[in-house]
C-alpha cells in the first residue's frame, strides 16, 4: 500500500486532467481544518493504481476509475446499483497548494488528501 500512495503522490503534476464526461462522481467532504485543507473522497472498488491527482493553481482534481469485476463470465445480469466508470471530482481551495507539504492516505475505501497551503 506504501508503493501505492508514493505513486499517487508523484502522480501530482501541472498537467491538467482529462476532460472526459463522467458518469459516477464519488461523495467527498472537504474540510477546513488549522492544518489546512482536509479532502476525504469515497471511493469502495477503486485500487490505488487507478487513481491520479493534479494540482493546477488552487484547484486539486482526483481523477479514476472503478472497474468491475465480473466473477462468471456466463453470468446474467439482473440488476445493476454500482457504477462502474470512470470519475472526476475537482476542489478550489482558493489558495496556492503547496505540494511538497501534501499527506496522502488509503484506507478501506477511503482516499484522505491533506493539503496545506503555501507560506
Amino acid at each position: 500500500m506504501a508503493k501505492d500512495l508514493d505513486r499517487l503522490l508523484r502522480s501530482l503534476s501541472e498537467a491538467e486532467p482529462v476532460e472526459e464526461a463522467s458518469c459516477w462522481r464519488p461523495r467527498a467532504d472537504l474540510i477546513r481544518s488549522r492544518r489546512g485543507w482536509l479532502i476525504k473522497i469515497e471511493l469502495a472498488g477503486v485500487h490505488p493504481e487507478d487513481v491520479s491527482v493534479h494540482i493546477t493553481g488552487d484547484t486539486l482534481t482526483v481523477a479514476g476509475v472503478r472497474r468491475d469485476v465480473v466473477l462468471d463470465a456466463g453470468a446474467s445480469i439482473h440488476s445493476m446499483e454500482i457504477a462502474y466508470s470512470r470519475f472526476q471530482r475537482s476542489f478550489r481551495l482558493g489558495c496556492s497548494i503547496d505540494r511538497d507539504r501534501i499527506e496522502t492516505q488509503y484506507d478501506n475505501g477511503m482516499l484522505l488528501i491533506l493539503v496545506q497551503p503555501e507560506s
